[in-house]
């Protein structure tokens, strides 16, 4: 078999479905950008495989450390598709144990990183969520391709519901997994992604529809996976042109794990490496927003990530005469070195995660990708479904009656908005007016720039440090977008230019729309007081007054402007709050209007009508 061949490098594929194994050959080189990735061979296209580490998001200007894990490319020269039954005869299946197995950080230390990042990160306004890992590891007698090809036979056999189970060996990078995610899939000019969120390990005794009821109700899990379809949604805004259209949720079933997902689709002409760098990474393995959660992950994180959380990525060449992409995230798997196994888990940690409960989430993927692998004792979910009376795929739990409709009924909390279609109509009731959307380090501003398109606006987005003074004299609306951080904090460059960009409008009596972070600086310089809240609204939903109508909007603020309740005007500004906190919601005066809100999220069900509210006033 020369598989065993050492001097062979190869990538085997076992796709979700398929009911064979693709091996891939070829030569191994080293790039340094995703530009550089080398798609093309003597103005022919090539195939070409793609391991992209973590490291990989400097080239969108955000933090990661260096720990030199290259960019690597498998030349594809040879193409097979293997019936599964035939390479699972010629793969080796003696157990391998492992020895001296724990987590690089103790669950007492991992607990700790969780209540800084909980009291220190989102308790500060830097985000929504963030994912910390920790790497279990362990060492193994025997040959580390043996041992590639041993775990690679044991996930065919035993994992289920995987988008890709897979082996990467190649000079010094091994590496066996069954990834549940597909991050970002680009075909025939349709582009999807397919966040993940959730994560419930299944019983004693196997899921049931109890025990899954129970998961499905939980609040922050629900969140959770709100708060990163949000994240990708504004990835899809950068690459699409139509934005992007949900669709679920949907249940991703696999032998010990059951997550909930859904499906975003939209249009793009990028070249595919494009549409990848514009996607680094899944915020299902980050966090947002996504610049922040990087310089939070190189903060709390004591060892760079490797592969973890990277992508698999396959270029394939299609009939247009360019490539389709398939990328899945690099999770639930196993990196092999010298007679050293690595398994790097994260968990989700938002406003009210729970350390201990976090610890767990960590002990029970880990648990999961060995016990799939043969490393540890599978467990009794693994063990029922190799019993030869027993079903070779157990009924999805996703096809009972009550399961679907609790399911289906998350939708009814999302904006309608973003589960149409969402090609931009030619015209609007804005059509012929401009605006320029000023990025202050949130990526909302995509979704932002897409729902005023749709409203017939010719939008350009520029970032806080990009954006000159002339152009913000110039323009005909400006929106002053969101952003994370405390928007008291002078000292900040970022903090410090967007109070600029708002003053500059003011000052001249200009159109200008301010949201969340804007708006909390539009409100400082009104003299309305600024203060850091209770328990951070972070992918909260809310119904709120927006002067003359109720709104349900979705809330990602740890600040907010608060006046005495009551209070209907501040200066030349008409007020719109609680009547109990006086927390401020919205304000608008001559040329000018505000929101805390994202009325870009999933979460404002009310969101595009009262933008166009808000607009309509701005512009007068």
């Amino acid at each position: 078999m020369k598989l065993a061949d050492p001097s062979t490098s190869y990538v085997l594929i076992a796709r979700d479905g398929a009911d064979t194994v693709e091996l891939l050959t070829g030569e191994v080189v080293d790039v340094d950008l995703l530009a550089d990735i080398p798609l093309d061979d003597d103005g022919s296209a090539r195939e070409v495989f793609a391991m992209v580490p973590y490291r990989q998001v400097r080239e969108r200007g955000f933090e990661a450390q260096d720990d030199g894990t290259p960019l690597r490319c498998l030349l594809v020269a040879t193409h097979e598709h293997i019936p599964t039954a035939e390479l699972l005869a010629q793969l080796p299946d003696a157990p391998i144990p492992l020895r001296d197995g724990g987590f690089d950080l103790s669950d007492e230390e991992y607990a700790g990183i969780v209540e800084r990042v909980i009291a220190d990160e989102i308790g500060r306004g830097e985000g929504a969520n963030f994912v910390i890992r920790r790497d279990y590891t362990a060492s193994f007698d025997g040959d580390d391709r043996t041992a590639a090809l041993t775990w690679f036979r044991a996930l065919l056999e035993h994992e289920r519901g995987a988008y890709w189970t897979f082996a990467v060996v190649t000079p010094g990078h091994i590496a066996v997994g069954a990834s549940p995610e597909a991050h970002v899939v680009a075909r025939d000019g349709v582009v999807t992604m397919n966040p993940i969120s959730g994560t419930f390990r299944h019983p004693a005794g196997g899921a049931t529809k109890e025990s899954l009821t129970e998961f499905l109700s939980s609040t922050k899990e629900t969140e959770e996976l709100f708060m990163v379809v949000d994240e990708e949604l504004k990835m899809m805004s950068a690459v699409c042109s139509d934005g992007g259209r949900i669709t679920g949720p949907h249940l991703k079933e696999m032998s010990r794990l059951t997550h909930t997902e859904y499906m975003l689709r939209g249009r793009s002409r990028l070249d595919p490496r494009d549409v990848l760098r514009e996607t680094m990474f899944a915020p299902t393995v980050t966090g947002s927003p996504m610049q922040n959660a990087c310089a939070v992950i190189r903060r709390h994180e004591r060892e760079p990530r490797g592969y973890y959380s990277g992508v698999a990525a396959l270029f394939t060449p299609n009939a247009h005469g360019g490539h389709d992409l398939d990328a899945p995230i690099l999770i639930r798997t196993v990196y092999i070195d010298g007679g050293r196994l690595r398994v790097p888990v994260g968990a989700t940690l938002v406003r009210h995660s729970d350390p201990l409960g976090e610890v767990g989430e960590t002990h029970g993927k880990a648990a999961g990708v060995l016990g799939a692998i043969g490393a540890i004792e599978r467990d009794h979910v693994a063990e029922a479904q190799e019993d030869p009376d027993a079903p070779t795929v157990p009924r999805p739990l996703a096809d009972d009656p009550e399961i679907a409709a609790l399911l289906a009924s998350r939708n009814a909390r999302l904006a309608d908005f973003w589960l149409q279609p969402q090609e931009a109509p030619g015209t609007g009731p804005f059509a012929g007016h401009r605006a320029l959307v000023v990025d202050a380090e949130d990526r909302f501003t995509t979704m932002l720039a897409h729902q005023l398109r749709h409203l017939g606006l010719d939008v350009t987005i520029a970032p806080w440090d990009e954006v000159a003074d002339a152009a913000v004299d110039a323009a005909e609306l400006v929106v002053a977008g969101p952003g994370p951080g405390d928007p008291r904090d002078g000292s900040s460059p970022r903090i410090a230019r967007m109070r600029e960009v708002v003053a500059r409008r003011m000052d001249a009596g200009r159109p200008l729309l301010a949201v969340c972070l804007s708006h909390q600086i539009l409100a400082d310089r009104l003299g309305i007081p600024l203060v850091p809240l209770n328990a951070p609204h972070q992918g909260v939903q809310k119904t709120v007054p927006v002067f003359e109508e109720e709104a349900s909007v979705g809330f990602y603020n740890t600040f907010t402007a608060r006046v005495a309740p009551g209070t209907g005007a501040v200066g030349p500004a008409e007020v719109s709050a609680d009547a109990g906190s006086g927390d401020v919601y919205a304000l608008r005066g001559e040329r000018f209007a505000s929101v805390q809100g994202h009325l870009e999220s999933i979460l404002s069900r009310d969101g595009i009508r009262t933008l166009h509210r808000l607009v309509a006033h701005a512009l007068g």
